[in-house]
């Protein structure tokens, strides 16, 4: 039950920095999104270094999302799918946007409201 917490906590973290994506584009399916950060599950197991393609699949993600609705379809997405992966460790989701360089004006945590 706790590896389901940490992974929807994963999940909802990726959702946050996706809320302030800057570019737009056309609303991106499920399947891209899980293939964004796909790379990433490894890490948020075990831990180590943070795998390259993760970091890069984050910012090719927050670079695509870039209107209110890609946003909100692709928080939807990761917490659709947060049942779907076992053992995600909830501090290396947390420490996932400092490890990718990536910075964000806002905390990450569990309770994010997609439609906000």
């Amino acid at each position: 039950m706790a590896s389901s917490v940490a992974f929807k906590l994963v999940l909802v973290v990726l959702g946050c920095m996706l809320v302030g994506a800057p570019l737009a584009q056309a609303v991106i399916p499920c399947s891209r999104v899980s293939q964004y950060v796909g790379p990433c599950i490894s890490y948020l197991k075990t831990g180590g270094a943070v795998p390259v393609p993760c970091c890069n699949g984050i910012r090719s993600l927050l670079g695509l999302a870039g209107t209110t609705p890609d946003r909100q379809g692709v928080c939807r997405c990761l917490v659709a799918t947060a049942k779907s992966v076992t053992g995600i460790k909830g501090d290396l989701v947390s420490g996932l946007p400092r490890a990718c360089s990536v910075r964000l004006p806002y905390p990450i945590g569990p309770n994010v409201d997609c439609n906000r």
